[in-house]
């Protein structure tokens, strides 16, 4: 059992959602230095995780009843099929967890050596439409 204890990854960040600042639930958010991790559940759990490399985006909010308790929400946007957005809610240092999120997700890039580009969505530059994304504004396209 030792053995496997080894394969445990090292935890740089873990924290709980907590109730009016006290980790008292069984949702629980955990970074190592490649992956972060959801879990949850009591008698039963449910895991999921996100590869640093794929997160797109690191947002926080602070809500009036959070700013009271000393927590907030950090939102990660990634491009994981099965996990494409995670909140964690109710995490104590909430901007300081996004830093460090966002640190940790630059150096997972450039160790993995990802390129990444700002997607346009449907309009390319300049507001050209071109939504079969082969580089010709839909407009001189002729579909007859």
């Amino acid at each position: 059992m030792s053995k496997l204890k080894d394969h445990e990854p090292h935890y740089i960040w873990k924290d709980r959602k907590r109730i009016l600042g006290i980790p008292m639930t069984f949702i629980k958010y955990r970074m190592s230095e490649d992956r972060l991790f959801f879990e949850t559940g009591f008698f039963s759990t449910k895991g999921e995780e996100i590869l640093l490399y794929r997160v797109r985006d690191v947002g926080v909010t602070i809500s009036f009843w959070q700013k009271l308790t000393g927590v907030g929400t950090v939102t990660v946007t990634s491009t994981d099929s099965t996990a494409p957005l995670l909140s964690m809610i109710n995490v104590k240092h909430p901007r300081a967890v996004k830093e460090l999120i966002h640190k940790q997700v630059e150096k997972a890039k450039l160790a993995y050596r990802v390129r990444y580009t700002e997607l346009m969505g449907d309009h390319g530059p300049g507001g050209v439409m071109d939504l079969d994304g082969d580089g010709i504004p839909d407009i001189l396209e002729n579909d007859n």
